[in-house]
């Protein structure tokens, strides 16, 4: 991988892991020690077998740094306003969705997507009621935040002062009582959500990135009188980086906002394009966009963050996003956006639908965990710290490696093969000496399988519960190499000490 930051982006990006100080970092394995009924795995013991069928031979070499790393709270988590407002997702008493939460680590929840727009604070509202938000809503959060140890970048209504439905003063009020109450817990405010489409919902008379900033500046002034100090966000764009995320933050500057923040998915839904085959496949347009949000950031002297994120918008295509090949396909999201100088992302979701969301759940109570949850923790499990160049070479597979070095030493090796017929034996120069070399394995049972999903043989139960089998030794190691195999469509995450 090219080394694609600068001195800047390393000192932006301890900015905004500043913010996230509360956020505790966690080991390769955490949760996953000795074998009980909080999950967990035995010692390693057992080799790697070797997978059935054709071996197609295959080289990973890391080296130097990338310039690039994996901070706290980097695998976050975004949600519709609405359904936190109007169920009770968001609670203290929601073990199952706490013990989900705390399996990735500690992270960013964002409350966000476009019921932002459609949902007004209601200082005397009983909770829990479709478009409007009451403290006791907020109540309820501040206990979750708390249960789980992570933060929150809480939207509030923008789009509503086309009609009225909104004002300064409204937003401010709930801002007020949201730091009131969530306290250490609120990361930042964002104001109103993908403000760049406003042209085609609430203002279609007309609407211009001048307009959107002076309506910005009236909500960013009411709520800094109501809630001083507090840190505010933004734009939260749905696209137009060039002509909307980038001039607005040369307005905002970093004496206004403390990160700069954008969506991203692959394609729609609902076109018939949106394939298993297509999500796997090379994203082409993706290091790009990063690298644009790169420059906009480094520019203004703050770092970026894709707030909202997902494989295919409009909910996700059926079959598609809801499938193991959503597993395999986040693993090379998430890498790329850090690569390309991301600070973190928020995974989009939410509900109990055909398309995307990690965790799946209905009026509050959680289903279980979707296919794309997997490759969130697999993410996770690759551990913080300096991201190495890694090189992959796999006789023209669609194959992917990734290489963080913990604060701890050693170094975490993530391997996916998302070829759906061909293992490989892979000869890895680790860039060291090489004393242990252990391995889990991420399996499923085709691209378009939507359960069966396992990390060395074991599935997440709805409370977030987990129970590996003990991790594979490495099949060889010599000097500085190790060699293992990655079965067809599969992930591999490899630790060498």
């Amino acid at each position: 991988m090219q080394n694609c930051l600068g001195r800047e982006d390393r000192v932006s990006r301890r900015t905004v892991l500043y913010g996230l100080g509360a956020l505790a970092g966690q080991s390769l394995l955490a949760g996953c020690g000795a074998a009980s009924s909080s999950g967990g795995a035995t010692s390693a013991d057992v080799s790697q077998p070797v997978p059935s069928g054709p071996l197609t031979q295959g080289s990973v070499t890391v080296s130097s740094s990338s310039g690039a790393s994996i901070g706290a709270g980097f695998t976050g988590l975004s949600y519709e306003k609405g359904a936190f407002s109007s169920q009770p997702l968001f609670a203290g008493t929601n073990t199952d969705l706490i013990g989900m939460f705390k399996r990735l680590g500690t992270s960013l929840l964002r409350i966000g997507g476009n019921t932002v727009d459609t949902t007004v604070w209601n200082a005397s509202g009983p909770g829990q009621t479709s478009g409007q938000v009451a403290p006791a809503d907020v109540d309820g959060l501040a206990a979750f935040l708390q249960a789980t140890g992570w933060q929150c970048l809480y939207g509030v209504n923008l789009g509503g002062a086309a009609t009225g439905a909104t004002t300064p003063a409204l937003a401010a009020a709930e801002v007020a009582y949201a730091v009131e109450t969530l306290g250490s817990s609120l990361y930042g405010i964002e104001i109103g959500n993908e403000c760049d489409l406003y042209g085609s919902s609430y203002y279609k008379n007309g609407w211009t990135l001048s307009e959107f900033e002076a309506l910005w500046e009236s909500f960013r002034m009411a709520i800094l009188a109501a809630a001083p100090g507090v840190v505010l966000t933004g734009p939260s764009s749905a696209s137009g980086i060039n002509y909307w995320t980038t001039p607005f933050g040369e307005y905002a500057t970093k004496k206004q906002i403390a990160l700069l923040t954008q969506h991203y998915y692959r394609g729609a839904g609902n076109d018939p394009s949106s394939t298993a085959a297509k999500l796997v496949s090379v994203d082409t347009a993706l290091p790009g966009y990063c690298q644009a949000l790169q420059a906009a950031a480094v520019k203004i002297g703050i770092p970026w963050r894709m707030n909202e994120t997902n494989s295919f918008f409009y909910g996700g295509a059926s079959g598609v996003s809801d499938s193991y090949a959503s597993s395999l396909w986040v693993i090379d999201h998430l890498a790329t956006i850090a690569l390309n100088g991301g600070a973190g992302v928020n995974m989009h979701g939410g509900g109990n639908y055909t398309g995307y969301t990690p965790i799946a759940d209905s009026n509050g109570v959680v289903i279980g965990a979707r296919p794309e949850f997997y490759g969130l923790l697999m993410f996770t499990l690759l551990g913080q710290g300096e991201m190495l160049a890694t090189d992959v070479s796999a006789g023209g597979l669609n194959v992917t490696a990734y290489s963080v070095q913990p604060n701890g030493g050693g170094v975490n090796i993530l391997l996916v093969n998302k070829d759906s017929a061909q293992n490989v034996e892979a000869s890895i120069t680790c860039g060291q000496r090489v004393r242990q070399a252990t391995l889990l394995e991420m399996t499923g049972p085709g691209l378009s399988a939507i359960s069966g999903v396992t990390i060395q043989q074991a599935s997440v139960n709805a409370d977030g519960s987990f129970t590996p089998g003990a991790p594979y030794l490495a099949p060889q190691i010599n000097g500085d190499a190790v060699t293992c195999y990655l079965p067809a469509l599969s992930a591999v995450l490899l630790q060498v000490t």
